[in-house]
């Protein structure tokens, strides 16, 4: 009799957990605050807004319905080019590339300084 006690104690707390989980933003909605975006010529929402018009859903991925996040890594160079980019995480079906020409066409205005950045790419169907 005692088991059934706490067997139900123990479901009830897991589930009562389980329903305030729910009320944070979901994962691909959080972006923090990108450090690279104060080298482009409008801020942040500038940047992530030209990245999503940028995107050409690869075919695979749409087909196979992948949807998720990529990072690609960069350095900035002191006159604002892009040199070094390389895939830090993909998701597959030809979004890492995506990813990664997206990045490579963006302007960045001149630091004066080289440093690394990695920038978060989403796809979402």
């Amino acid at each position: 009799m005692k088991f059934k006690h706490i067997l139900a104690g123990a479901l009830l707390a897991f589930f009562s957990t389980g329903a305030f989980a729910q009320t944070t933003k979901p994962a691909a909605a959080q972006v923090g605050k990108l450090p690279v975006a104060e080298h482009y010529a409008g801020g942040q929402d500038s940047l992530v807004a030209q990245l999503q018009r940028s995107i050409q859903y690869p075919a695979l991925a749409k087909r196979n319905r992948m949807q998720g996040q990529c990072i690609v890594g960069f350095t900035l160079t002191e006159d604002g080019a892009i040199t070094n980019a390389k895939i830090l995480k993909e998701i597959g079906g030809g979004t890492g590339q995506e990813a990664l020409r997206v990045v490579k066409l963006l302007k960045f205005k001149a630091p004066g300084y080289s440093q690394q950045y990695s920038v978060p790419v989403s796809f979402k169907l």
